[in-house]
């Protein structure tokens, strides 16, 4: 049973994410929080796996929030909640630690989907959020670096493809049908990348990943 906690200050949008969310076996509504500071207060009771996060709250905002968290407690993953993809605060969500973001629409099924996913620990963005991070974000290592960094070159071939394929926001199944392979082996072709260059996440894989884009064909 994934442990989910609900976090917005429009008590309407709480209950109405309640009541879709219950209606899914797997997950549970441990709890509701009207902002950042409140549920601050609700994790060291509750401990949820999954925090949906609104961004723009009073008192304490989910960037905000978001920051805090990952700090205090690293294994509860966050998905943002946005009306809007292009909101600014989405960006600096995600670059305090946030696994992904969701708009506030999103039918039921996906959002069920996604929160299975960020709990196994994948990264929800889709190719519009990447090509917006790579302008934003601050690159992993200098672009005018002349060689790549030692880490790169132990890849073997099959995981330089995968982080190819990562840098254009490809979700794990994605790369499964493209490279004719089970998920599974994505998945651990995934983790060996993320260590191996001691990233943190997809995000960061695919950022370095397009510094060193001449370096992975």
């Amino acid at each position: 049973m994934i442990k989910v906690l609900l976090v917005d200050d429009q008590n309407l949008i709480r209950q109405g994410l309640k009541a879709l969310l219950e209606l899914e076996p797997d997950l549970e509504i441990v709890g509701e929080a009207e902002n950042g500071e409140s549920a601050i207060h609700l994790i060291e009771e509750l401990y949820p796996d999954v925090i949906l996060m609104d961004i723009r709250m009073p008192i304490m905002d989910g960037v905000a929030a978001t920051r805090e968290i990952h700090k205090r407690f690293p294994n509860i993953q966050i998905l943002v909640l946005t009306t809007f993809d292009n909101d600014e605060y989405v960006t600096a969500a995600l670059q305090n630690g946030a696994m992904g973001y969701l708009l506030k629409d999103t039918p039921s099924e996906e959002l069920a989907v996604a929160i299975r996913a960020v709990y196994k620990g994948y990264t929800q963005l889709g190719p519009g959020i990447v090509k917006k991070l790579l302008t934003q974000f601050p690159p992993v290592v200098p672009n005018n670096s002349p060689s790549p960094p030692p880490s790169l070159t132990e890849l073997t071939p099959r995981e330089k493809e995968v982080l190819r394929l990562i840098a254009t926001g490809a979700t794990n199944k994605e790369i499964a049908q493209k490279l004719y392979i089970s998920e599974g082996t994505v998945k651990n072709h995934v983790t060996n990348i993320l260590n191996r260059l001691n990233l943190r996440d997809r995000t960061q894989a695919a950022i370095f990943a397009n510094s060193f884009l001449s370096y992975l064909n």
